[in-house]
C-alpha cells in the first residue's frame, strides 16, 4: 500500500488556491508520524489502486473537506531520500483552484489549516522538500494563471 515501483512511498500533496491567490498550508500536529509540528500541504499516501491524482483529491476532502474547482493539475515531483528512520518518498505536487474559503475548512487533520498569502507563505518551518517546491509554484506561470 502507497509503495511506488521505485519501492519509495507515493505522497500526493496539493497546492490550493483560493480567490485572492492564497494557499492552503498544513500546520502538522504532534502526533504525525513525519516531521510534526511544521509546515506542509494537504496531503498523504497514495492508496492501492488509485492515480496520483485521486490520491490528492482524497487527501485533501479528508483532511479539509473541500474539494477542487475543478480537475488538478501536477505541477512537479520530487524524489526524497530516505532519511534516518523515514523512508523515501516520491511526492506528486497537483495543483488548483477553490471558491472555498477559511470557514469553509473542516480540519481532519493536524494542528491547523490555513488560507495564508503568499506573501507570507514562506515565512514558516516546512517538511523537507516542501519550501523548494513552494517558492518555485508561487513564482510559476502556473500559479500565474490561477490568480
Amino acid at each position: 500500500m502507497g509503495l511506488s515501483v521505485t519501492g519509495l512511498l507515493a505522497i500526493a500533496c496539493t497546492f490550493l488556491v483560493d480567490r485572492n491567490g492564497a494557499l492552503l498550508l498544513q500546520l502538522r500536529d504532534d502526533k504525525a508520524p513525519y516531521y510534526p509540528n511544521v509546515w506542509g500541504l494537504p496531503g498523504g499516501t497514495i492508496e492501492e489502486g488509485e492515480s496520483a491524482e485521486e490520491g490528492a483529491v482524497r487527501e485533501l476532502w479528508e483532511e479539509t473537506r473541500i474539494r477542487p474547482d475543478g480537475p488538478l493539475r501536477l505541477f512537479a515531483r520530487q524524489e526524497l531520500p530516505a532519511q534516518g528512520s523515514h523512508q523515501g518518498r516520491v511526492k506528486n505536487y497537483f495543483y488548483g483552484t477553490t471558491s472555498a474559503g477559511q470557514d469553509d475548512v473542516v480540519l481532519g487533520e493536524g494542528a491547523a489549516m490555513v488560507f495564508i498569502s503568499a506573501a507570507e507563505v514562506l515565512d514558516r518551518p516546512f517538511t523537507p522538500g516542501s519550501a523548494e517546491i513552494i517558492e518555485r509554484f508561487l513564482t510559476s506561470p502556473e500559479y500565474a494563471s490561477l490568480v
